[in-house]
């Protein structure tokens, strides 16, 4: 999936293709889109009270974000492979950690980039300290990152799995 390091962003081709198709239609059709709603709302008269057209401009500028995010991300991506099933946790991979190394108190997360956030599973950045601290190790390697009040926790890594989305 990804892994970010200097402002490069490592994408699979798949994924790749995904995020381009989302920046074409954005920076195209949904122009066209958000352009015609805002010449409607403009049409039905005081722009100070109109709550159509407000709403309109607000969505424009949410899209016109999400444009240049895109842009970014996409002007600074280099297309790999995807993770192998090497029992090496990377970015793109499901990963099952034991807290404390009790094996009952798990979760499993993937570690990827929040643009892959999605329902089905908890996504953790490899910035993030749990996935900086777990990115790299081996299944049955202890993993050790701070939490958020300054203070270490350790993690054993259980297994370790290409993410099939």
């Amino acid at each position: 999936m990804t892994q970010t390091s200097d402002n490069v962003t490592w994408l699979t081709q798949e994924a790749y293709d995904q995020l381009k198709a989302e920046l074409d239609y954005l920076s195209g059709p949904a122009r066209t889109e958000i352009a015609a709603k805002i010449a409607a709302a403009r049409e039905e008269g005081d722009l100070r009270e109109n709550g159509g057209y407000h709403a309109a401009k607000e969505e424009q500028g949410k899209q016109e974000l999400r444009v240049r995010q895109l842009t970014q991300l996409l002007e600074h991506a280099k297309v790999g492979e995807a993770p192998t099933e090497s029992g090496v946790v990377a970015p793109g991979m499901v990963v099952t950690i034991a807290f404390d190394g009790d094996p009952d108190d798990t979760l499993s997360f993937l570690l990827a980039s929040r643009e892959y956030a999605s329902s089905d599973i908890e996504t953790y950045s490899p910035q993030s300290p749990l996935g900086s601290g777990v990115n790299g190790k081996k299944i049955g390697e202890d993993a050790q990152y701070e939490l958020p009040n300054g203070r270490k926790a350790m993690v054993r890594i259980l297994e370790a799995k290409p993410y099939n989305g």
